[in-house]
């Protein structure tokens, strides 16, 4: 029962630190505390990540805002939860200048943040990105209209803005190990709205002509459909997760 308990303990620690980086740390704090494991576990991983918080700028990150407004870029507190709202200043310089300048030409617009980076320590992996390991990326949502044409602000098809797939032409074959997932038996349940396509391609024209990004990922049927022709907007390959539910941003 020992060995399976610790098992059990490693498991949960490596699941933790891999979904939010501090999840394990107070995992292993709180088995000191035998009788409130679970409340426990609650009251370090809140200190942990509020700690994170104020300590993270002294280390080269700093985090996005938790709640939409339409004066900043702002992830959701699912991703603030996991601690994955993390980027470089630079970064997120670029976030608020896209926000205002999407403001300016689309009053009302909110720029939606998902998955961005880790608080500390430049190479641990924000998992099932490949890249996002320096603060220097993040990915930001699509824009969507409803049946009546009507913009949704900070919405996304799929509770977390991921996965649900604007449909195009792709040479990428199925392949077993990789990450491009296809999710074909989820595109039905998502909600029937319509990519906004001028926000969406003037997003593009701010980000792609802005000298502090290195590079954005997105699927090469998006790129054509916006008509979008410069050269940092790139296809990340197809090994790598579909990039026609997001925007990756990467600066220099």
């Amino acid at each position: 029962m020992k060995a399976l308990n610790l098992i059990v303990h490693a498991v949960m620690v490596l699941f933790l630190t891999i979904i939010s980086q501090l999840g394990g740390i107070a995992w292993l704090a709180a088995r000191f505390l035998p009788k409130h494991r679970f409340s426990g576990f609650l009251a370090f991983y809140v200190v942990l990540s509020a700690g994170a918080v104020f300590i993270a700028p002294m280390t080269g990150r700093v985090p996005l805002a938790c709640i939409a407004s339409e004066s900043d870029a702002a992830t959701s507190p699912f991703f603030c939860a996991l601690n994955r709202q993390y980027v470089t200043p630079d970064l997120k310089a670029v976030l608020t200048d896209l926000s205002k300048d999407m403001q300016t030409a689309h009053p009302d617009t909110q720029i939606r943040v998902l998955d961005a980076g880790f608080p500390f320590l430049s190479g641990f992996p924000l998992l099932p990105h490949l890249s996002h390991d320096d603060g220097k990326k993040a990915d930001i949502a699509l824009f969507y209209r409803n049946a009546r044409g009507a913009y949704l602000p900070g919405r996304t098809r799929s509770p977390i803005g991921y996965f649900a797939f604007e449909q195009g032409p792709t040479e990428c074959e199925s392949r077993p190990m990789s990450l491009r997932w296809d999710l074909d038996a989820l595109q039905p349940i998502w909600a029937d709205w319509t990519l906004d396509e001028s926000r969406t391609r003037h997003a593009l024209e701010l980000l792609s002509s802005d000298p502090r990004i290195d590079r954005l990922f997105l699927e090469p049927h998006l790129k054509d459909r916006m008509d979008i022709t410069s050269s940092k907007v790139r296809f990340q390959g197809c090994r790598a997760a579909r990039h026609d539910d997001h925007i990756h941003i990467q600066v220099r």
